[in-house]
């Protein structure tokens, strides 16, 4: 782990979430993914997002997963949970629920029921800011329908309600237009397949998908980028692009789980509603992971 000015910066983990042959919750198996991620150089770990199927959970095993994540983690490894819900009373419950059990932040998606208006999403913002803990927002056009505009983004932090965005639009142009309007937040990268070009942009974080099966050679990548060392960065880059861009499709956690699999980790099923990858999916991930792990990637 390298040093760090806030919790949200560096190399965070958005961590997939072991599932038994029952589909039970095997927090055994999460604590040690989180003591090993921490052990392979990680700066921390954002549990209960989308990779770790948070809509599939219960709200005790929600809960539980985040105290496991802050029971796990050494001195200095963030736990930084997804907080989305329908609406902002939900998402607050959870904030102030990360806050109990000791979190140095939270990730916010917009209300995620329904195509919410700027008026709409600045109150839900309001809302989980009074629990007083810091908020990264998340910027996913794509799953939720509302999208945080550089000018929203800059609206949000302008009144100290976010100190940071994970930004998974994937139009790489918006790192500058958010930083020219909103200079004191931070962009964290949200998609694995853009994360060169955004870490040149000035993006102080990552949380991350791949590094779940690949954290050494993520961390480098992310380290390499972001000092400007393009001569490591974008071979490396290239070696694992076909890996990343998984990150960025609908079977981003199967695939993901996947090639824990592959690499000697336990990656494990998938609650419903989602299904295994077919034939060809599994062979495309099988023999990416291969590749990346054959040129010296884990």
């Amino acid at each position: 782990m390298h040093a760090r000015l806030k919790p949200w910066h560096g190399v965070l983990v958005a961590t997939a979430l072991p599932f038994d042959d029952g589909l039970g919750v095997d927090l055994d198996r999460f604590a040690e993914h989180v003591r090993w991620l921490a052990a392979e150089g990680c700066d921390g770990v954002t549990p209960n997002g989308s990779l770790g199927e948070y809509q599939t959970l219960t709200e005790k095993e929600r809960s539980a997963v985040v105290r496991t994540a802050v029971d796990a983690a050494p001195d200095g490894f963030t736990v930084m949970p997804g907080i989305a819900a329908y609406g902002a009373l939900e998402a607050r419950r959870w904030a102030e629920d990360a806050a109990e059990a000791g979190c140095a932040a939270v990730m916010l998606l917009p209300p995620n029921a329904y195509r919410a208006d700027e008026r709409a999403v600045v109150e839900h913002y309001r809302e989980v800011a009074k629990v007083g803990i810091p908020v990264v927002a998340y910027n996913n056009p794509i799953d939720t329908k509302v999208n945080l505009t550089p000018a929203l983004l800059a609206r949000l932090s302008g009144e100290g309600l976010i100190v940071g965005v994970k930004e998974f639009s994937g139009d790489v142009r918006r790192t500058y237009e958010i930083t020219e309007l909103a200079p004191d937040l931070d962009v964290l990268i949200g998609a694995d397949d853009v994360a060169l070009e955004v870490a040149l942009g000035g993006a102080r974080g990552w949380v991350a998908g791949y590094v779940n099966a690949l954290p050494r050679a993520s961390v480098q990548l992310f380290n390499a980028a972001t000092s400007g060392d393009l001569a490591t960065a974008l071979p490396l880059y290239r070696t694992l692009h076909a890996l990343l861009r998984w990150d960025s499709k609908t079977e981003f956690v199967q695939a993901i789980k996947l090639s824990m699999d592959i690499v000697g980790r336990y990656g494990g099923p998938c609650r419903p509603p989602r299904v295994p990858l077919t034939a060809e999916q599994e062979r495309a991930v099988r023999e990416a992971t291969e590749k990346a792990i054959a040129a010296g990637c884990r």
